[in-house]
């Protein structure tokens, strides 16, 4: 995994570097002069201007300058605190400016529409914690940032500004990094390949979800979990004494409308995973019943998920009914969900409050965004940034429950299976159409995304 650190980590990272901050600085200048000439598609006769700030990350870009103007680059330097009302006319502009600590706002002078934006460890003005933007940031086309990334390179308007980034080695250590990029060779790896000997109880899953009139986020799950890699799925939907919309390849057990967690309980020993929520509906025994499996289930893998959200936070203490279980309980909390859960949604330090609730729940805790945060209570943590608007449909989050419950019943530790089953559902919606996919379609993709993870 690409490491990510926080800027406060960062700063501790290269306090710890065992070269002096020249030959650090000499090093991204290299880096940020390297990107800059793959951007001007040549060196001799080009023109670069460089906004350079007074502390490091304007170092960075006067050295870059310096092993710019060697190639034959015309460049000129302008002071980030004095440089007036525009930019000169030029091929490229580096922003030098301000670095992943900066604080307070600044409005930076407009270049042309078309001159490329090349910026130095995070587009100035982007908080590197939680990736606002104060003031008037310039949109770069490509980020050349140190040693790790920012969480302000991954979420909110930095996410957007920072154009395609580029992670440079100049020598720091990051190793102790205690969150991550996921990428396709991190999937990869943690998927199992099936024994020739498997069967379909050794991935199966328990799915109770649906209800009344209301059976649709269930079968989509079903159907999820079975691309996803479940040899067999139990699909209950309390209260439901019969579904023919059912996938015809799950197997529906009945369940009563109330009281239904001691029935899953005496049933679930051959189970790798139970999933409970999409559909369940709030009515009365809901909360009970979701409370009630918790503390039956202690050595089960559990997903909980929408509905299911909703109950457990109507709970008197869901951090001591989740105390209890000692296998993995995944939670996949929208923002509304996690405030109900007690996430503090309105600050914008999004990995710092999504740990804190994993933390505080003992819980692994997947939160949904442009940019998918998971969480685990010890402070590890998981980006995934491949999905894309065409998400931001009405059941794709049930899909998301049977991906992961699947990959949790095939033998993957909680924190992997949150984070693979986060990556292979965005890059599923990545496959699909730019507008009109629908929940159904991510589905059918699933085993698209699956097939390239075995190449890789």
């Amino acid at each position: 995994m690409i490491p990510v650190v926080t800027p406060e980590e960062m700063s501790a990272i290269d306090r710890a570097a065992p070269e002096p901050f020249d030959v650090l600085v000499e090093r991204a200048g290299a880096a940020v002069a390297r990107a800059a000439l793959k951007l001007l598609g040549g060196a001799y006769g080009r023109r670069v201007v460089v906004v350079a700030g007074k502390g490091g990350n304007g170092a960075d870009g006067r050295a870059a300058a310096r092993r710019l103007e060697r190639r034959g680059v015309r460049c000129l330097v302008f002071d980030a605190a004095a440089v007036g009302d525009g930019l000169p006319a030029c091929d490229l502009v580096v922003d030098a400016a301000y670095g992943t600590g900066f604080r307070g706002a600044w409005q930076c002078p407009r270049p042309a529409a078309s001159t490329p934006v090349l910026a130095v460890d995070i587009p100035s003005a982007v908080s590197g914690l939680t990736g606002v933007a104060s003031g008037r940031p310039l949109a770069a086309h490509r980020t050349v940032t140190f040693a790790a990334l920012k969480p302000g390179l991954l979420l909110g308007e930095g996410a957007d500004l920072a154009g395609d980034v580029e992670v440079a080695d100049i020598g720091l250590d990051a190793s102790a990094a205690t969150a991550g990029l996921v990428g396709v060779t991190d999937v990869a790896g943690w998927l199992p390949d099936p024994p020739r000997s498997s069967h379909k109880w050794k991935a199966a899953v328990w799915l109770v979800a649906g209800s009344p009139g209301m059976t649709g986020a269930a079968h989509l799950a079903a159907r999820a979990a079975f691309r996803a890699g479940a040899g067999y799925v139990r699909l209950s939907s309390p209260g439901v004494a019969d579904d023919p919309g059912r996938p015809v390849e799950a197997v529906g057990v009945a369940l009563p409308g109330k009281g239904w967690a001691a029935d899953v309980a005496e049933g679930a020993g051959r189970f790798g995973a139970v999933a409970v929520g999409p559909g369940l509906g709030l009515g009365d025994g809901v909360r009970h019943d979701i409370a009630d499996l918790l503390r039956r289930l202690p050595d089960t893998p559990v997903v909980v998920d929408g509905d299911g959200l909703s109950a457990l936070s109507l709970t008197p203490d869901p951090a001591a009914l989740l105390a209890g279980r000692a296998a993995p309980t995944i939670l996949t909390p929208h923002d509304g969900e996690a405030a109900r859960l007690g996430a503090d949604t309105d600050d914008p330090d999004r990995l710092g409050t999504t740990r804190a609730l994993a933390a505080r729940l003992g819980a692994i805790v997947l939160r949904k965004g442009s940019t998918t945060i998971v969480a685990e209570p010890g402070g590890r943590a998981w980006f995934s940034t491949t999905g894309d608007a065409r998400l931001a449909t009405a059941g794709t989050g049930d899909v998301l429950t049977g991906v992961i419950a699947a990959l949790l019943a095939s033998g993957l530790p909680g924190p992997e299976a949150a984070a693979a089953g986060a990556f292979i559902h965005g890059r599923a919606g990545a496959l699909g159409w730019p507008r009109g996919l629908v929940a159904g379609d991510l589905v059918e993709l699933l085993p698209a995304v699956l097939a390239g993870l075995r190449r890789a």
